[in-house]
């Protein structure tokens, strides 16, 4: 392509000058002729009058009377009756310019010029021409090149900038070139790349979220599973019980764990679909407690709940469910002791704490250990955000109340209570 933008634009200047230096050359030649010839026959006619005022006063006519100087290029007849004719300088050859011109009284001037100079002139004429069309020529090629290469370097770029997002590159490069038609290929490109670079944000934003959420209702599961497993083979009619209260809730626990995945797939299509319902948090209370405990019973630690009862929220069961989860679980592994639950009432919401006997949060984190890959123990650090995540999605928040010992605290919408 700059090749092409090079040879087109010399081309072009080469046609314009060849034009115009063409007509230029015929017209300059034209003026010089006639400036010559021109030139003679005024010289011709300066001559005869000046010859015929020295005859009639009776002078003398000399060269040097009449004003005339001998010239290689010029030659100068004077002629007048009954005397001998006048000559200055030397005839010229045949091809010549002339002029003559007679006076009143018979004088006869005649003034030759070669051509030869004309010739000459036209020549430096012609040099000058052609030096200025060689000048036009190289300065259309300098220009050339410089624009062929101000629009083919873009394009380059921009194909490498496409190719990058084709191979996974998705940073936009931000770079304007000065011609509008190219910037606004530039400005799609990178809105593209902003685009595309979202997009993979999100992909993996749900792939850290989902393998993070469903690691917890997986944990608790399997430890479900061992429980039946050790009191499967037994023929005692109690442990029978046992078990099959121990597969129902495993059941109840795979049913959860639909639920976090399709309010995952959900989400990661429209956030603001919401399925925001009134229930009693009593049970989601239970209902972990229950989940939990064979692990916290495996660990040698208790598990328990306390505050105020029936009380009712406005929210994503399943979701409140997933946060109470993580919270349990953050206990498990980074604190220490008995973890405890307790609900109380604050305005028009419910809170829900869940406090342990462990060595708290670090000071230097604060409240930026709800933000992703931040963790004080090595761990992910994508529990807790994943948690204030899902706890923002239903209308609620989840605070850090608490850093020694640590008590989190998950602030729902309570129910509107009709006053009689």
């Amino acid at each position: 392509m700059r090749r092409r933008l090079i040879l087109s634009t010399l081309a072009v200047v080469l046609v314009v000058v060849a034009v115009f230096g063409v007509s230029l050359v015929i017209v300059e030649t034209r003026t010089i002729e006639n400036s010559t010839q021109e030139n003679v026959r005024s010289e011709a006619v300066r001559l005869v009058s000046t010859v015929e005022s020295r005859v009639v006063a009776g002078e003398r006519v000399t060269p040097e009377s009449i004003g005339v100087t001998a010239s290689r290029e010029r030659y100068v007849r004077i002629e007048m009756p009954g005397k001998k004719p006048v000559e200055v300088g030397s005839p010229p050859s045949d091809d010549v310019v002339e002029a003559r011109e007679t006076g009143a009284h018979g004088e006869r001037v005649t003034v030759q010029e070669d051509r030869s100079a004309v010739r000459a002139e036209v020549g430096r004429t012609l040099l000058i021409i052609l030096a200025v069309a060689v000048l036009a020529v190289i300065s259309a090629a300098v220009l050339a090149v410089r624009q062929a290469h101000r629009v083919a370097a873009p394009l380059t770029d921009l194909a490498e900038t496409a190719e990058r997002l084709g191979s996974g590159d998705p940073r936009p490069r931000h770079r304007r070139y000065g011609v509008p038609e190219l910037d606004r290929v530039a400005d799609v490109l990178d809105g593209s790349a902003d685009r595309i670079g979202r997009m993979l944000t999100a992909e993996r934003r749900l792939a850290a979220d989902a393998s993070h959420q469903l690691r917890t209702p997986l944990t608790a599961l399997s430890m479900r599973l061992e429980e039946i497993i050790a009191t499967a083979d037994t023929d005692d009619p109690e442990d029978r019980a046992t078990v099959k209260e121990e597969a129902t809730i495993a059941l109840a626990q795979v049913e959860r764990l639909t639920d976090v995945v399709q309010r995952l797939l959900t989400n990661s299509r429209d956030p603001r679909s919401g399925s925001a319902v009134s229930f009693d948090l009593d049970e989601i209370v239970k209902q972990q407690i229950e989940e939990w405990k064979p692990a916290y019973r495996s660990a040698g630690r208790a598990l328990v709940s306390s505050g105020k009862s029936g009380l009712r929220a406005v929210g994503t069961p399943g979701a409140v469910a997933q946060v109470l989860a993580t919270l349990i679980e953050n206990s498990l592994m980074h604190g220490d002791g008995t973890v405890a639950l307790r609900t109380r009432v604050t305005g028009n919401q419910v809170v829900l704490e869940v406090t342990d006997e462990g060595p708290g949060v670090d000071e230097a984190l604060g409240s930026r250990v709800f933000e992703r890959t931040v963790s004080g123990h090595n761990s992910t650090g994508l529990g807790l955000a994943v948690a204030r995540d899902l706890a923002e999605a239903d209308g609620g928040r989840l605070e850090l109340l608490q850093q020694l010992p640590p008590v989190f605290a998950l602030f729902l919408s309570r129910e509107a209570v009709d006053v009689p």
